[in-house]
């Protein structure tokens, strides 16, 4: 069953690996017209590789002009967008605050945060003319939690709630949603060089550390992509019709993030 009554124009921002790949598919498979943007001209050739109709654009998102192109692109194909999921993030450096690098801090902040800030300048006015308008952030667990050794990811991912909830003030009147999705750990790729880089930094072997996630989650489990994507579309349905303003936690519920130092 289709959870959508109309065709929509969805834009997800670093959608051809990993979480937002999951999520591209998921709007592409209820039918909507999907644009991604990626960094990676390989994901990007993967992806298209699968799902060769979805528009897709290589886009470092930050850098603002990069930015700027890839949504001039997606308006000289639609009028508006009705729903932007923003997924551009790195994991940053593991490290103890006084021994990262500033380039690494720097590095971290210009993609989790200074990224999502221009896709959500250049996208709002697509946005306002949706009859259906939604904007999802994918901040993280660690929007709620101090992370030891991942300052710079943890201080991002909390600005990303901040963000979220002024916008939604911003913007209600408008009828817009926005939304953050906070996910724990998600199995693939990503949490697998962290837990590594973590296991390297607390000189413990990766499946220690791998125990030690799942110990802080009540449910002692790792969430998927798919979860991810189908709270996604809850959230831009009908279903999720007055939802706004919400950091919604996606994780089987982290009870803290100490890493046991």
């Amino acid at each position: 069953m289709k959870i959508f009554n109309k065709k929509l124009n969805v834009v997800i921002v670093a959608g051809a690996s990993g979480i937002g790949r999951e999520i591209a598919s998921a709007y592409y498979k209820e039918g909507c017209n999907v644009f991604v943007c990626d960094i990676s001209q390989k994901s990007i050739d993967s992806f298209k590789g699968d799902l060769p109709n979805i528009f897709t654009y290589k886009t470092d998102v930050s850098v603002y002009k990069e930015v700027v192109s890839f949504f001039k692109k997606i308006s000289s194909e639609v009028d508006s967008i009705d729903v932007l999921v923003n997924c551009a993030g790195i994991a940053g450096p593991t490290n103890s605050l006084e021994n990262i690098d500033p380039d690494e801090w720097d590095k971290t902040i210009r993609i989790n945060l200074n990224g999502m800030f221009y896709c959500l300048k250049e996208g709002i006015p697509l946005i306002k003319r949706s009859e259906n308008p939604s904007i999802i952030n994918i901040a993280s667990s660690a929007s709620f939690f101090g992370f030891p050794l991942r300052s710079p990811y943890t201080s991002a991912k909390w600005a990303v709630i901040g963000l979220t909830k002024t916008l939604a003030m911003e913007l209600g009147s408008s009828g817009i949603r926005v939304n953050a999705i906070c996910p724990g750990s998600v199995r693939g790729d990503r949490i697998d060089k962290v837990i590594e880089a973590d296991a390297k930094e607390q000189k413990k072997t990766i499946a220690e550390i791998e125990k030690l996630y799942l110990s802080q989650v009540s449910m002692k489990t790792f969430v998927e992509s798919t979860d991810v994507a189908n709270l996604a579309l809850f959230l831009s349905s009908d279903l999720g019709r007055f939802i706004s303003g919400q950091a919604i936690g996606l994780d089987g519920h982290t009870e803290g993030l100490s890493n046991n130092l």
